[in-house]
């Protein structure tokens, strides 16, 4: 015989009372504001693409670039912080596009093609315009250490036209960053490709160093000068030791200012100064690497832009230097 189940109580257990109560203060926070509802969604990264915007360099993402992401997600059995997307639409290939979180998405990738089927790619779905997809990425962006003031530098070029009109103001006041502050960036932006070539890695290069670059290329004939003499570090970057970049602004402020050039490349403590010689056009042809008693030692700048004619002329000069034509062997 079964035995009579125990009366239940009217009374709503005190479970019953929690969840209720919660659920009704989570109603009126989002009522009032004080909470924001996010639709948050696991789905196949297969269906997400990267925003036309992102600066990650996508292509350049390996498992040793995401070995982090790799083992916590390992760790955890899932990805813990979504990635910002938003939907896309009239795309048949793709269902999301991703604002912040590329490395999210190749992470969830590679574990999904290597034994980690099972996962999925957690996204927060937000409706959001360009502009608003530019903030929200610059918010994430600051935080990086692998991200360069060069690569930053470029972001805010590009969006000041793009999302505030050419307003520098506007787009300052959006950020919530002063004018001077990102002036700062643009400037770094707006440095000649010509005068960045004379960096062995434009992208060690801050926004610190823009007040000590930008005076350089005022007025003309200073900026003439100082191009020249990038174009002359550019030709021999590569070899010898690797310069920093206060190295290189060194030698572009003496340019600058008009002083005798003495080396090929800023001089390093402990190295011996070497010497460009150029041809009448300004084209480096030349470089005096060390000398001797007895020998000179001389790299030709193939690629500098001289010509045959103005190499011979400038290695004439070289060997009347040298080898005046009356001198006898010693």
């Amino acid at each position: 015989m079964l035995e009579e189940a125990a009366p239940q109580s009217d009374a709503p257990t005190r479970l019953g009372i929690g969840t209720l109560a919660g659920r009704t203060n989570r109603l009126a926070e989002l009522a009032s504001g004080a909470l924001i509802s996010r639709a948050v969604e696991l789905v196949d990264p297969v269906r997400c693409r990267m925003w036309s915007e992102h600066n990650r360099d996508y292509a350049k993402l390996d498992d040793s670039r995401c070995a982090d992401l790799i083992e916590s997600f390992k760790a955890q059995g899932r990805q813990e912080v979504p990635a910002i997307v938003r939907r896309v639409r009239g795309d048949p290939d793709f269902d999301f596009e991703v604002i912040c979180g590329a490395r999210r998405h190749w992470t969830v990738s590679w574990l999904r093609a290597n034994n980690y089927s099972d996962f999925r790619f957690l996204v927060e779905v937000r409706d959001l315009s360009d502009e608003e997809a530019f903030r929200i990425s610059d918010l994430e962006n600051r935080a990086r250490e692998d991200l360069s003031d060069v690569e930053r530098a470029r972001d805010y070029l590009r969006a000041l036209e793009r999302h505030y009109g050419g307003h520098q103001k506007s787009m300052a006041e959006r950020l919530n960053v002063s004018e001077a502050w990102l002036s700062r960036y643009l400037d770094l932006a707006r440095l000649p490709a010509e005068l960045l070539g004379a960096f062995p890695d434009p992208h060690a290069l801050r926004i610190k160093h823009v007040t000590l670059i930008k005076p350089l290329l005022k007025p003309d004939d200073r900026a003439r000068r100082v191009l020249q003499r990038a174009a002359e570090l550019a030709a021999t970057k590569g070899e010898g030791s690797v310069l920093s970049p206060q190295d290189v602004i060194r030698d572009l402020t003496a340019a600058a200012d008009g002083a005798p050039r003495k080396s090929g490349s800023p001089k390093k403590s402990g190295s011996a100064p070497a010497q460009v010689m150029s041809s009448a056009s300004g084209a480096p042809v030349l470089r005096v690497d060390a000398r001797k008693r007895k020998e000179v030692t001389v790299t030709l700048l193939l690629a500098a832009g001289a010509t045959r004619s103005e190499a011979e002329a400038v290695l004439g000069q070289l060997l009347d230097a040298h080898w005046p034509a009356n001198a006898a062997a010693d």
